[in-house]
């Protein structure tokens, strides 16, 4: 392949990724999650950031409750959207990292930062030594 040709052959690829991360973004941004209390006092829609983005009130039957019983409700119905949310938001990032990397955990912010960058960036001894940083064994 020439370089001309493997260049072009570059910018296609990357062109590539480039929209398949707008439709990534899109697919992202269309998760949106509605969980209703079972005898429909309350209504929550989450996003896939796990932002409240609606609370209703389906029914008056909210009225007939304590405050602290429609806290409850409100609570549990945010809880419940925010993980179907977060699940759907991992489904769709998954295919794309790599192995080990977990995307549930990604999505929560439980991953730990060495899991994402090493303490020590990967690469050859010889280009460690010329930088300085000397030979890593292993």
């Amino acid at each position: 392949m020439e370089f001309s040709e493997r260049i072009e052959s570059l910018f296609q690829r990357y062109q590539q990724q480039r929209d398949g991360l707008g439709a990534l973004r899109r697919r992202m941004r269309s998760i949106a999650v509605t969980r209703t209390s079972p005898r429909r006092e309350v209504s929550v829609t989450v996003g896939h950031n796990g932002v409240v983005s609606d609370i209703t009130f389906p029914t008056n039957a909210y009225r007939r409750l304590a405050p602290a019983e429609l806290r409850t409700l409100l609570m549990q119905a945010i809880g419940e959207a925010r993980e179907e949310a977060q699940s759907q938001a991992a489904a769709v990032i998954a295919p794309l990292l790599p192995d080990g990397l977990n995307a549930r955990d990604l999505i929560s912010g439980d991953v730990d930062t060495d899991t994402l960058l090493p303490p020590q960036p990967r690469m050859v001894n010889s280009v460690r030594q010329q930088l300085g940083l000397g030979r890593v064994s292993g």
